[in-house]
């Protein structure tokens, strides 16, 4: 078999590794390294390799027929001028790669006009008309996208710059690629000096435009910051924005739309500063978390936390280059495994190496698992708790958000959940009020109800204080509190996560267990939920729970509105909720079931004496139609201290429209009861053929202190924060 190159690398990174650097025919240019021709020759050989090709073929071509446009900047997000550059920043990149695969001058010659288009227009630009906030681009509104530009850009024009006269050459360093790099770094040092992923873009462009002019004043700002003190820039970013866990602190979204960046300028320095052994710094932390971007996914798609839109997933331009980067620098068989299910790759030689190991055979199943993901750099700023039900991307799964605030992305929800169940999300989270690059909404920015209702505490499945969110709504606030996990095990069918939170609001502390139970005989995993509130003075608690589905059956007393729908409040969210309907439970349990897709689940709590239940919906005070209508039940307290919230949530039962049938849509749970024992709180699940499953759930975490506790006058005993009690049914009398 035909050896691949032996430099793997990024087409920047590549083309200016040492090798390249001693064989450059002249200062200030790089000797082109392409695909070698035995790769040329069994690139086709690869399936995934070759749909590659011929995808980026496609779009290349089509850019070609239409003609170079390069036009004057005016358009937000979603209109003209916006998408024309962001679809010549990818045809650049795109004409690049092919030159280098094929050798066929006319990508170069593309590649080459467009570049001297943008010779002409870029000098000229100013802040970009649309501009809204303090950093405006010049190409884009915001320069965030101009960021992007450039590191897509700067790799196509590394592939072809060689193929350049020397006065093409000069012209296109110096009006678009010098003064880009000048201006998203000196010129923006209030972006560039961040730890965010604003400012990782932006150092990834401005340092692979310094590798590929030999700039090392651009190389060594990009690295340490404009002073070079290391306080700011890219390794500092590293320090600063991951958790020992590999965890992104702004969240799953973000998490993959920041390590492009991360992975591909890791690259770039590997490439031509391989001593910096970049993939190994912070214990191997950027391969590390690459795997946890994957395993924060469920059926593929990213847990929605934070600003985040439901609908990302693991096929993404941002992921393909991450699993072939990835790959290339770890040979980890999981990976490939990934790649797999996105069906794509890279056309860069990581990508061809993935394609061929694939097709090897090499891979193997990636471990998706219940894990913890500590947050902060130092891994002590609360975590983030999933628990699933096995090893597939499609079993249940439980996300407890116990982490940090995650900057001004962070939405005001601690010791949230979400859970999710054959393949679709079951209890939902929001994520962020926004229509990405439509032009129609707001240009595709944030949208103002971002902020008065996906932000706020009520939006989401955790305690509101008050009709008030968390920090009273200041994400600076929230970023100096974080909550504590307490407790975390995902050992055989008891699944558990226990964190608190005290500083969401004046002289308020809550503690939330989430289990998630395996119970022979019943359709899937059970999740209870036990939430604690204590504080100083009186006040109203709400919790809220959002779900997914259609009621088939209210187990309590309601009075519906069925002509009027009343607004639940003036502010903090509560004025997007119309209420369709107010419950009054009577003692004992009260359930809520709906149907999701082909599954019933039903919701079993246990309201504190006095609680009222409100069905209601989002979407009220919306007269732009920019809220999803999404229903959410509010478990609602008046005038309480102290109190406590148990409730359980059952899948079962299957709805089969094919065969018009239905089975097991009643509970098999017969009852739920807690009791408080002297240091632990005791949750039991009466089943109905008789067996109860009792959790003790301990005040401490210490996993070695020992607790006594007697329920229906039957002493329990255990170690530990957690203790399961299963029972069988009682024998009948002969």
């Amino acid at each position: 078999m035909q050896r691949l190159p032996t430099t793997l690398g990024l087409i920047a990174a590549l083309l200016l590794s040492g090798q390249a650097r001693a064989t450059a025919p002249e200062a200030g240019s790089a000797g082109p390294v392409p695909f070698d021709a035995g790769a040329r020759s069994i690139r086709g050989d690869y399936p995934l390799f070759a749909g590659e090709q011929q995808r980026m073929t496609a779009l290349v071509e089509a850019a070609r027929r239409a003609g170079i446009a390069v036009p004057v900047p005016k358009d937000p997000g979603g209109g003209f001028s916006h998408e024309q550059h962001k679809r010549n920043y990818m045809a650049l990149y795109g004409a690049g790669l092919l030159y280098r695969i094929t050798g066929e001058a006319a990508y170069a010659d593309y590649a080459r006009r467009l570049l001297l288009e943008y010779a002409t227009l870029y000098p000229t630009l100013g802040p970009h008309p649309a501009a809204s906030g303090d950093a405006p681009g010049r190409l884009f509104w915001q320069s965030l996208n101009d960021s992007v530009w450039l590191v897509y850009a700067v790799q196509g024009y590394a592939a072809i710059r060689d193929s350049l006269s020397a006065e093409d050459r000069q012209t296109i360093d110096d009006r678009v690629f010098r003064p880009m790099a000048a201006f998203l770094s000196e010129g923006q040092p209030q972006v560039f000096e961040l730890i965010h992923n604003h400012a990782t873009w932006a150092c990834a462009a401005v340092g692979m435009t310094g590798y590929l002019l030999r700039d090392d004043e651009l190389v060594a700002k990009a690295l340490t910051g404009l002073d070079r003190s290391g306080r700011t820039g890219f390794l500092r970013q590293i320090d600063r924005l991951f958790s020992p866990d590999g965890y992104y602190t702004e969240g799953p979204y973000y998490q993959r739309y920041a390590l492009l960046p991360f992975v591909v300028f890791a690259q770039a320095i590997e490439a031509n500063e391989p001593q910096r052994r970049i993939f190994a710094y912070r214990d191997g932390i950027l391969p590390k978390a690459i795997r946890t971007t994957v395993q924060l996914t469920h059926d593929g798609y990213f847990f929605p936390l934070n600003d985040a839109l439901p609908d990302k997933s693991l096929k993404t331009d941002e992921l393909y280059q991450a699993i072939a980067i990835g790959y290339a620098a770890t040979h980890d068989p999981t990976l490939l495994d990934i790649a797999h299910r996105q069906g794509r790759t890279t056309l860069t030689p990581e990508g061809l190496l993935v394609a061929r190991d694939l097709a090897a055979g090499k891979a193997q199943p990636f471990p998706f698992a219940s894990q913890l993901f500590r947050d902060g750099p130092k891994g002590d700023q609360g975590a983030i708790a999933v628990l699933r039900a096995g090893p597939g991307d499609r079993d249940q799964v439980l996300v407890a958000k116990n982490s940090a605030q995650g900057m001004g992305h962070g939405h005001f929800d601690k010791l949230n959940w979400l859970l999710y169940d054959e393949g679709a999300p079951v209890v939902t989270d929001y994520g962020s009020a926004r229509f990405l690059n439509v032009e129609s909404k707001e240009g595709g920015r944030y949208l103002k109800e971002n902020q008065s209702w996906a932000r706020q505490t009520v939006a989401h499945n955790t305690l509101v204080v008050n009709e008030t969110s968390h920090f009273d709504g200041q994400w600076k606030v929230g970023e100096t509190l974080a909550p504590r996990q307490l407790f975390f095990s995902a050992d055989g069918t008891t699944r558990v996560s226990t964190a608190d939170m005290d500083g969401a609001y004046p002289d308020v502390r809550f503690r939330r267990t989430l289990a998630q139970l395996s119970i022979e005989g019943l359709a899937g995993p059970v999740v209870v939920d036990l939430l604690r509130v204590s504080g100083s003075r009186p006040a109203q608690y709400d919790l809220p729970l959002h779900y997914a589905g259609q009621i088939t059956a209210v187990g309590f007393p309601l009075q519906p509105n069925p002509t009027e729908r009343p607004v639940l409040g003036q502010a903090n969210g509560y004025q997007h909720l119309w209420v369709d309907a107010i419950g009054t439970p009577e003692a004992g349990n009260a359930t809520l079931t709906w149907l999701n897709g082909r599954r019933f689940y039903t919701y079993r709590l246990l309201p504190p004496a006095g609680a009222k239940l409100i069905l209601a919906e989002s979407g009220a005070n919306d007269p732009n139609f920019n809220l999803r209508r999404e229903p959410v039940l509010i478990e609602r307290l008046e005038n309480a201290r102290d109190a406590t919230f148990v409730a359980v949530l059952e899948p079962h039962g299957l709805y089969d429209p094919d065969t018009e049938t239905v089975s097991d849509s009643q509970s098999r749970i017969a009852a739920l009861r807690h009791a408080r024992a002297t240091d632990a709180d005791i949750v039991v699940l009466e089943l109905l053929d008789g067996r109860r499953v009792t959790l003790a759930i301990a005040d401490a975490p210490d996993a070695a202190q020992a607790h006594q506790a007697v329920v229906d006058g039957q002493p329990l005993a255990w170690s530990g924060h957690v203790g399961r009690f299963d029972e069988p049914a009682p024998r009948k009398a002969p």
